[in-house]
């Protein structure tokens, strides 16, 4: 149970973008044991289903498990997958009710996560240098193009956002959700998942169908097919260049964040109908309040490091 409610508090992190189920991995005591599951993980396990009928293969297959640390990672792979959920609902009528404010709560999120990470930045080398160059520029033209726009919704599209977005369990201080108002799925993806949920609650008291569940189970199995197989690929990936490459890799994160704050902000000028004393006034109250958050949880946990 304490397993499963550390992965409710990552999974709530994970679902807005700002700081990432790394970061509460971390703060929760977990963090090691996380990264050592995942990089343990080995697809040449399943192997063993093939004998699962005999005692020894069944007895080989759970040793397996056990020595990958898969009950744990299932476990806190619960508790992420129903914040997820939860959260995802909350958001999709916060989209929908007031999307400038919501979008000045998530300006306010990644703007503090960008000056969190800061510290950690360096452009001593022209490598270093460059990476910060390339982030900017990176986020600064993707989030143009994903900003008021109906970004391509495709499955591959879906897939690919899986694998980018479930990165963020081993980056400090960026969240899934990040990556996903990055590349303009978060809005479609908060929704498809919610409209899944309603579906399949529908379908256990007669209102829905077989039909309707599997329209939008295609999307939700797609973006998960795309999560796991990025975190066996990716979250390699990542740690390598945070081993190898350290400096320049935050300096690369840091500048992706400050360049993607053109998203939010270009969200919450074209969702704001005028510029009164009130509107302005809740707008930076909303961003306010989605830094404070942010530096709260900084100041609380800076004795922690990755």
């Amino acid at each position: 149970m304490v397993i499963y409610l550390k992965g409710v508090a990552m999974g709530t992190a994970d679902s807005v973008p700002g700081v990432s189920g790394g970061t509460i991995a971390l703060i929760t005591g977990i963090y090691e044991r996380l990264i050592s599951a995942i990089a343990t993980l080995d697809p040449r396990a399943a192997r063993h289903l093939l004998r699962v009928h005999h005692a020894n293969g069944r007895q080989a297959l759970v040793s397996r498990l056990l020595a990958m640390d898969v009950p744990f990672l299932v476990v806190l792979g619960s508790g992420v997958a129903t914040a997820i959920v939860v959260v995802s609902r909350v958001m999709h009528a916060a989209l929908a009710d007031a999307r400038a404010l919501t979008f000045a709560f998530f300006f306010g999120l990644i703007a503090a996560s960008a000056v969190v990470l800061y510290e950690h930045v360096s452009v001593a080398t022209p490598g270093r240098i460059a990476a910060a160059v390339i982030g900017f520029a990176l986020a600064f033209l993707v989030s143009g193009v994903s900003a008021g726009s109906e970004a391509s919704h495709a499955l591959p599209f879906v897939f690919v956002a899986g694998a980018i977005a479930i990165t963020a369990m081993i980056l400090p201080g960026v969240s899934g959700a990040f990556f996903l108002v990055l590349l303009g799925q978060y809005d479609h993806l908060t929704t498809v998942l919610k409209r899944f949920v309603d579906r399949l609650v529908g379908l256990a008291v007669g209102d829905a169908t077989l039909a309707d569940v599997f329209d939008l189970g295609t999307t939700v199995l797609t973006f998960g097919v795309g999560a796991i197989l990025g975190l066996l690929a990716f979250a390699r990936v990542v740690q390598w260049a945070l081993a190898t490459y350290r400096a320049a890799t935050l300096t690369f994160l840091v500048s992706l964040m400050v360049g993607a704050l053109r998203l939010p902000a270009i969200e919450v000028l074209d969702n704001t109908a005028a510029w009164t004393p009130g509107t302005t006034v809740a707008t930076l109250a909303a961003g306010g309040v989605g830094a404070l958050a942010v530096l709260l949880l900084d100041r609380y946990t800076e004795s922690l490091s990755y």
